[in-house]
């Protein structure tokens, strides 16, 4: 004890030297922040400054960035201390040119991008950079060395920062929250990481709750809060408060070393008695900081009479007429003046000694961290062979299986040979969505008080579930960032609610591409079950393949959606995923017992040509084009496509169909659009070049047209899918209502063959009554009728 007593005091006690050094780096900090959002020339104040100095175009924040940076100062010289791996999130994403100003000062930005090397040349070119073409944006972005959280989009720095950590003993991570960031949904219930966070083998998240009371046009609801009502709704979540308050100084530099060093000693004593046999295992009480300063800290008290600093005026750029307003331009440089920067900088423009020595030693500077480059960390999963999963499947159409329990099983063997790198992330859903397995060897992850009706539930296990797709996604996106692998399995309708941050990994997977020195990292797995076609319980809310809209509308460098149409090519399909790297993988698949195609040998081709034609299931012999080709992507519509070619085989044996599936939906594009595009040559083999195409979809129609865009004749697909046709029914009349049914597809082939053979207008005689048939038959018997519900490819369909 008298150790931590001693460790704990030379952490919150500054003596003057320190506390210098420490308020030089800050003032740096916060000179550089100011520079990259005001100068394009003069940038250590060489001569008076003019409007000729100042940048045509003045963007950024300014308001969070003095907060950020002081964060920064005084973490890491608890690095230095205490040697604390650590990372740093801003959820204030617009205080970027702090994040950039810090990477500066610690070197790391101009080890990385050498150009902007640490002298006035190099100054100079951070800051005409910033926000700028060609240069970079105004957010802790993916070019920002050290994050792995861009804030732009509010509300995800817990879930990144909690998903950083896990399986990650020996990291803490740094996430501060702005407040008003604290207002959004997805941070609201991101609070809750601590009750499934485990120290005996994860590491910790110390929140840093940064209240200066004003967003950017008014106030923020925690801001005004009485600070005694924001302490109860924190130690509600789980945390102990610890405090800061003011804007004197050196006040402040004493109580946020005093804070810091109170908080980090709590969490170590947290690991500590974890990993050393003397915890009880109840949840601990992690620290949480609440640091209350002045928006715009520093910066001009007033322009033109009104307040700025401590107000929403403050929020991004004070002055923004200093070009034409003299006296704006004369209290801007007395502002950058106030930070002496002739103290800060020598005569090249190099941060002195005194400042660069407040950098921790290299990879532990927090703009160098391996961690926020995780594919340097990375290590490949060791999977077992997907093979051994199969199913037998002697006959294609013929047997019923759950396909997603297939993946369950191979999951858990995932687990077992990988304890320290993969998890699966999924809201309350495991058992629903049939992946159940993984019980068998983890349970779910959970540190509040546990019942003894619970099952598969402890703080040893490891499958996370919360129900929250926010909380779910950005877990699995830092737990991806930070060098580990996993899937977020979620209800297909449900994925929506998380869709933006898809949207959002996107872009930084897009990004990071650009940069050589970032590394690739394991790849979003998304798995949607409980897809569209079969909520027959839920009904009309529960029906919406949207994500995959989503997804196709990413650049084809990053984007794959997978739709395997069985439980061997999906076997097949997420071996590849699990295998990838910088990808965000969708793969869509019902859980539902559903007929069986392929055996694994064909599966395994099947995928990797990523579509193909299905010679037992049509009546083309491949010597000339077809009179038609259905196509279909999906396992709903599969089914379909393959009973109206069975249909057409019985009933109109003349009728040459040639059936093609699917299976990776990039396949579609040409290849000078997506790298999965195939070949003219393939296209032609599957689809001709002349022949009408119906094209029977999972998802919305307007998504094939998209995709097969500058193909031959695009205009002869003609698409069915999802067309928000639904309600609490039965899975056929799913496919009725939005005219996807096999008596749909019939007709279509009809209307749209090259030729007909005689007894084409009865068969559609015949289709259009056995439509009518079943809407009075689900009203009257509540299930679809027998010959649908039980349907199954007959036994001429050996294979070739």
């Amino acid at each position: 004890m008298t150790a931590v007593v001693s460790e704990l005091r030379t952490l919150a006690e500054l003596d003057d030297t320190e506390l210098a050094r420490l308020d030089a780096w800050w003032r740096a900090n916060n000179y550089l922040t100011i520079g990259q959002i005001y100068l394009q020339a003069n940038p250590l104040l060489r001569e008076p400054l003019s409007a000729e100095h100042i940048k045509p175009r003045l963007l950024g924040h300014w308001g969070t960035s003095p907060g950020l940076s002081l964060i920064y100062a005084h973490v890491s010289r608890l690095i230095r201390h205490t040697g604390q791996q650590a990372i740093y999130l801003a959820g204030p994403g617009h205080g970027g040119p702090a994040l950039v100003a810090a990477g500066y000062l610690e070197g790391t930005y101009s080890e990385i991008y050498p150009d902007v090397s640490q002298d006035e040349a190099g100054m100079l070119r951070l800051f005409r950079q910033f926000s700028s073409p060609g240069g970079i944006p105004s957010h802790v972005s993916v070019t920002t060395p050290g994050s792995i959280h861009e804030g732009g989009e509010l509300g995800y720095v817990l879930v990144h920062a909690f998903g950083a950590v896990m399986d990650n003993p020996d990291l803490l991570a740094i996430a501060v929250v702005g407040d008003g960031e604290a207002e959004t949904g997805p941070l609201e219930g991101s609070w809750k990481g601590v009750s499934f966070l485990n120290p005996e083998r994860d590491g910790a998240v110390l929140p840093i709750l940064h209240l200066n009371d004003a967003k950017i046009s008014g106030p923020t609801v925690l801001g005004r809060k009485d600070p005694e009502e924001v302490r109860a709704l924190l130690r509600g979540h789980g945390y102990d408060v610890i405090e800061v308050e003011g804007s004197d100084l050196p006040g402040m530099h004493h109580r946020c070393a005093a804070a810091l060093a109170t908080a980090w000693t709590r969490i170590r004593d947290i690991q500590t008695a974890a990993r050393d046999g003397s915890w009880d295992g109840t949840r601990p009480v992690w620290p949480l900081i609440v640091l209350r300063s002045p928006k715009g800290w520093t910066g001009p008290d007033s322009v033109d009479g009104i307040t700025v600093t401590g107000t929403w005026r403050s929020h991004q750029v004070p002055l923004s007429g200093v070009k034409d307003n003299p006296e704006h331009l004369a209290l801007l440089e007395r502002w950058l003046k106030s930070y002496r920067p002739e103290e800060l900088f020598d005569s090249a423009g190099t941060p002195v000694a005194a400042i660069r020595d407040q950098a921790p030693d290299g990879d532990l500077r927090m703009s160098a961290s391996p961690h926020a480059n995780g594919g340097v960390l990375t290590r490949d999963l060791d999977l077992p062979d997907f093979r051994a999963y199969a199913i037998d499947v002697p006959r294609p159409a013929q047997q019923r299986a759950e396909s997603t329990r297939k993946l369950g099983e191979m999951m858990r063997d995932i687990y077992t040979r990988n304890a320290d790198r993969f998890r699966l992330f999924c809201p309350d859903e495991t058992n629903s969505n049939r992946l159940g397995s993984v019980f068998e060897v983890s349970d779910r992850a959970f540190m509040e008080r546990v019942t003894p009706e619970d099952v598969a539930i402890s703080r040893d296990g490891r499958v996370m579930e919360v129900l929250s797709e926010h909380n779910c996604h950005g877990w699995l996106e830092g737990y991806n960032l930070t060098g580990r692998h996993g899937m977020f399995a979620t209800y297909e309708a449900f994925a929506m609610v998380s869709a933006s941050q898809t949207v959002q990994h996107g872009k930084w997977l897009q990004e990071a591409k650009n940069l050589p020195w970032r590394e690739k990292v394991p790849s979003l797995n998304v798995l949607l079950t409980s897809t569209a076609w079969r909520n027959d319980h839920n009904g009309f809310s529960h029906q919406g393949p949207g994500l995959i809209q989503v997804v196709l509308t990413q650049r084809g460098d990053v984007a794959r959606v997978y739709l395997p149409p069985d439980a061997n090519t999906l076997l097949s399909v997420a071996d590849h995923c699990f295998r990838s790297r910088s990808y965000i993988n969708l793969i869509v698949i019902d859980k539902q017992p559903q007929l069986q195609y392929l055996s694994m040998d064909e599966a395994v081709e099947h995928c990797a040509r990523g579509a193909g034609v299905w010679d037992w299931a049509g009546t083309d012999d491949g010597t000339s084009d077809p009179d038609i080709v259905l196509a279909c992507a999906g396992d709903v519509v599969t089914m379909e496509t393959v009973a109206a070619a069975q249909i057409l085989r019985d009933k109109l044996p003349g009728l040459k169909v040639r059936v093609v599936n699917v299976v990776d939906l990039m396949t579609l594009v040409r290849p000078k659009d997506h790298p999965h595009g195939m070949s003219e040559t393939l296209f032609t083999e599957l689809f001709t070049d002349n022949v009408d195409v119906v094209f029977s979809f999972h998802g919305y129609p307007g998504a094939i047209h998209q995709l097969v865009h500058g193909r031959p004749d695009a205009d002869r697909f003609r698409v069915r899918g999802f067309i928000e046709q639904g309600t609490t029914t039965t899975p056929f009349d799913m496919t009725v209502r939005n005219k996807a049914s096999r008596y749909h597809l019939v007709m279509d082939a009809i209307n749209n063959a090259r030729r007909l053979p005689r007894g084409a207008a009865e068969l559609k005689a015949w289709c259009q009554s056995q439509l009518d048939r079943h809407e009075t038959y689900v009203v009257e018997h509540l299930e679809d009728m027998p010959e649908v519900r039980d349907w199954a490819l007959g036994d001429w369909a050996a294979r070739g």
